[in-house]
């Protein structure tokens, strides 16, 4: 049985990592999609990264697949550039390494809100 831990460090080793003030000056640039992949409920407590879409974790496979019709978002493109946030980290690099395998080839984790925040990365709530 794989781990928790041995899932997370694959993710963290497969998907590329963006500091903070790269993200915000990508972001300022108006490429790629940035997406929050926590829950709505920790993003109404804290905001997220102006003009996010949200799409949180659990649904990342229905959304992602355009085979599901009743549930894909088309912000989600196999060549997009993907930048994913979440709370610390951890669940952006699981996201990123599930997007991978469904054929996602240019995706990143750019880390936890709260560094963005403390960064002055524009937000809304």
């Amino acid at each position: 049985m794989k781990s928790a831990k041995e899932y997370l460090e694959a993710a963290h080793a497969s998907v590329p990592k963006m500091d903070v003030e790269q993200a915000i000056a990508k972001h300022a640039s108006g490429s790629g999609a940035f997406i929050d992949v926590r829950d709505s409920s920790d993003i109404a407590k804290s905001g997220t990264i102006k003009g996010a879409h949200r799409i949180p974790r659990g649904m990342i496979e229905f959304r992602a697949d355009p085979a599901m019709t009743d549930f894909h978002n088309p912000v989600l493109q196999k060549d997009a550039e993907l930048y994913l946030i979440c709370g610390a980290g951890g669940q952006a690099a699981l996201t990123g390494k599930t997007l991978q395998d469904m054929g996602y080839t240019n995706v990143t984790n750019i880390g936890g809100f709260p560094a963005w925040k403390d960064a002055g990365g524009p937000t809304e709530e």
